[in-house]
Order: structure tokens, then sequence, then C-alpha cells
């Protein structure tokens, strides 16, 4: 159930004889963050309860996060990048997703978060990789 490419969706939008039937089939940018992040647990075969724990989220707002109840801020949505292990792609998705915007690699503190997603890093490397470059942490 992999999401198809920008190019992909691009190219299937120029050949179409319709808009209304583009945006009839393909409705972007409609799936909200709690749905991605069910779909990454389901296919990931990871447990909510624990990624809210390795994300060092309290086990409310966690929840709330995960139902759709509440709006994390983008740093929230990287705790949770980091715990359930996402790729850059992915965790750009779920940024949309949130409504905030993506990693960008020309920015600073963002060229290190996406040097340590890409290296499989942990919540905790990030945030020791933010502050040795004297940048603000993840959490």
């Amino acid at each position: 159930m992999s999401e198809p490419l920008t190019e992909e969706l691009l190219n299937e939008l120029l050949s179409t004889s319709s808009i209304d039937d583009y945006l009839a089939a393909r409705e972007p940018g409609s799936r909200t963050l709690a749905e991605y992040l069910q779909q990454l647990l389901d296919e990931k075969g990871l447990e909510r309860s624990r990624v809210v724990r390795m994300a060092n989220l309290n086990d409310t707002f966690g929840y709330q996060i995960f139902t759709g109840a509440r709006n994390p801020s983008r740093d929230k949505v990287l705790q949770i990048a980091f715990a359930m292990a996402l790729s850059l792609r992915e965790t750009n998705r779920a940024l949309t997703a949130a409504g905030v915007s993506e990693l960008y690699c020309k920015d600073r503190r963002d060229a290190i978060i996406i040097f340590c997603l890409d290296r499989g890093c942990s919540l905790q490397k990030v945030n020791e990789e933010l502050y040795r470059f004297g940048e603000r942490t993840v959490c």
C-alpha cells in the first residue's frame, strides 16, 4: 500500500482529460496525520503504546495525537518519526499530514535531523547531535 511518487502523480494529472476525475480519484492531501500514523503502525507491526513511550511523549498526549484529537507541533511529529524509525520520505509525509513544514536540507538544524534519520539514529542520538552543534533539541 505504498503511496505514489510525486512524479507519478504529476504524470497522471497531466495526462488526465478532466481535473474533476483526477481529484475524485486521488483526493490529494486529504489524509490526516492520525490515518497516516495508523497506516505506518500497521505496515511496521508497531504498537502505539511502545511508540509513544519511545517518543518520550506523555501517554495521554500521545494517544490524542494517534487518534487525531490533538494537533502536534513539528517537533512532536519528529519525536514520533524517530520512535517509529521512519525514513526521510515517511517523516516528510507525516509532517505534511500534520500541517507543518517538511524537513529542509538548507536549514542547519533540519540537515542534522535528516542526517540522523538517514542513519537510523535514535531520538537520544539526534538530540545529542543537535546539542553538540548548538541547535535546539527535538525534545
